[in-house]
């Protein structure tokens, strides 16, 4: 059984984390495929957003038993390689072009949770659960924590990573942590039609302001106007923009 299933629609590319038995959990073969397969999607024009979702009843657990065995048993260079690896994937998909959305059922937990927030968007059902239960196990949900410090306010970044308690869509979305919850029974229906908006609007312009709302972390305010100035000036003169102006004043 291939551990990622992929498919495409009408330019959304929707990747299946496929280990149902595991409840997806993350290991060296899931990952490392979940890279080669957004970094394929990556450089295919015709896609406009990629949905990442989990097969069977959850999202995905995080580590599972084999890579856990894979910790105690590896020296500390060998354990800096591990994490680097999921550092490698977190920051990949900041890097691709366009939207990465979670789609989350089910449980998404420690990596599996870091997965669904290191995406540009995520959707969950009503019903998802979400946390962080590494320090339950004297762990770190360390590089994760690079993204929560942008996502939420100090002291909740603080509160979910060192008490590890698990919480619910309702309170993830109340957070700021995810953007959508939908009742269960048409979630798929809700994701298509949440996602169909980026087949509608320029992927041009898309592409830039991801690009440039991450490059803005760390800028002095003057700094980030600049930037933006030039983006700004980059923009207008894209094909999609001159297109865009063209509609509009022949209206």
């Amino acid at each position: 059984m291939s551990e990622i299933k992929i498919a495409e629609e009408n330019s959304i590319l929707t990747i299946t984390l496929n280990r149902p038995e595991k409840r997806n959990a993350l290991n060296d073969a899931l990952v490392k495929s979940l890279k080669e397969v957004l970094r394929e999607a990556d450089s295919n024009e015709r896609l406009r957003a990629i949905v990442i979702r989990g097969a069977g009843k959850d999202f995905c657990s995080g580590a599972d038993l084999s890579a856990l065995q894979k910790i105690a048993e590896s020296d500390v260079m060998e354990n800096l390689a591990d994490a680097e690896n999921l550092l490698e994937l977190f920051s990949l998909v900041r890097k691709i072009k366009i939207p990465v959305i979670a789609a989350v059922h089910g449980r998404a937990l420690a990596g599996g949770c870091g997965l669904a927030t290191a995406c540009d968007l995520v959707l969950a059902t009503k019903s998802a659960r979400f946390g962080y239960p590494e320090v339950k196990i004297g762990f770190v949900a360390a590089m994760v924590m690079a993204i929560l410090r942008r996502n939420l306010s100090e002291k909740r970044a603080f509160e979910l990573v060192t008490q590890g308690f698990e919480f619910s869509s309702d309170e993830a979305e109340k957070i700021g942590l995810i953007n959508r919850v939908f009742d269960d029974e048409t979630f798929d229906e809700d994701v298509k039609k949440y996602i169909s908006v980026y087949e509608k609007v320029s992927r041009s312009a898309v592409v830039l302001s991801k690009k440039l709302l991450y490059q803005m972390d760390g800028m002095t305010f003057d700094t980030a106007l600049e930037t933006g100035a030039e983006v700004n000036t980059i923009a207008r003169l894209t094909e999609d923009c001159q297109k865009g102006i063209a509609r509009f004043l022949e209206k």
